[in-house]
């Protein structure tokens, strides 16, 4: 029984906040469920209609990382007025991203559409709330028309394969993807790297990593279970926007897209690894990035 017990409280320590979070966005979604109903609304989850609802849930997920990680944003400044694509590190849990589209949503009443990998339209219960919050499948098209509608589009190159396999050194996992590269040279956008600070020490994976490597790779699903949820000082730091040169002609263009998008690709990650390693201790410190919080000198 006393050992029962010990690993039961072990599970918990280790896993609660993960879960909690998982338990919040659920509970997102009844609630946009609820207004849904009461209202009789049918229209596009993109729309303004929605704004109110989408003002509240930005509210509390803003309240919860003021709370918990006493999040700060800063760069807002560098987001372009118009379309452009957001490059990010991928954490554990994308939580810190979570609390960024609240935020720039509350300051900004603006939407950032988020390119998710396909399991996550697979996952029950979540589709009026991945429509609200702009969540899309990161197609070449899906991509192309919310940037010609004016959004900001945002996406992490390294994905799952990020979350489940990166560490505390911060490697970014990136592969070969330069799809993104492509998809902002057709679009005639800018790229904007940006980066939260000790994500990592927030939530974090086991060590013990080749098993699940293999069932990954071969199945494309995260088996792996995040754990951890410390209250370290999150801080989401966008830099400066990698422009796109407006004097292209159009066979310019092409050319740059065909021969151009490996140098695209590999300035953005030189610019989100730069971000890394100014703001970020590595190999990353949970009792740092807790002491941080406390750290008024860099408010």
């Amino acid at each position: 029984v006393i050992i029962g017990s010990l690993t039961i409280s072990a599970i918990l320590v280790f896993f609660i906040v993960p879960l909690t979070i998982v338990f919040f966005i659920y509970l997102s979604n009844i609630l946009l469920l609820i207004y849904q109903r009461n209202n009789e609304l049918k229209a596009d989850p993109l729309s303004d209609v929605w704004n109110s609802v989408r003002k509240n849930i930005a509210s509390f997920w803003d309240t919860y990382a003021r709370i918990w990680h006493g999040y700060e944003l800063h760069g807002v400044e560098n987001l372009p007025e118009g379309p452009g694509i957001l490059v990010y590190y991928h954490g554990a849990i994308p939580v810190d991203y979570l609390y960024f589209l609240s935020r720039l949503f509350l300051w900004k009443k603006r939407l950032c559409l988020s390119v998710a990998d396909h399991f996550v339209f697979r996952l029950p219960g979540l589709k009026l709330l991945l429509g609200v919050t702009g969540v899309i499948p990161g197609t070449r098209e899906e991509c192309l028309v919310a940037l010609k509608n004016g959004y900001l589009v945002s996406i992490s190159p390294g994905g799952v394969r990020e979350a489940l396999f990166s560490d505390e050194s911060y490697q970014l996992m990136w592969g070969n993807r330069k799809g993104f590269a492509q998809v902002a040279l057709e679009a005639k956008v800018p790229i904007i790297p940006m980066y939260t600070q000790n994500v990592r020490e927030g939530y974090r994976m086991f060590k013990e990593r080749r098993f699940f490597r293999q069932l990954y790779e071969s199945t494309r699903l995260p088996f792996t279970p995040p754990y951890g949820g410390l209250p370290v000082k999150f801080r989401t730091y966008i830099g400066k926007p990698i422009p796109y040169d407006p004097n292209l002609t159009t066979e310019e263009l092409v050319e740059k897209i065909c021969k151009g998008k490996f140098l695209f690709s590999l300035q953005t990650k030189t610019a989100v690894q730069a971000l890394i390693s100014k703001h970020q201790t590595i190999p990353g410190n949970i009792w740092k990035a807790l002491l941080e919080r406390f750290d008024k000198r860099r408010k």
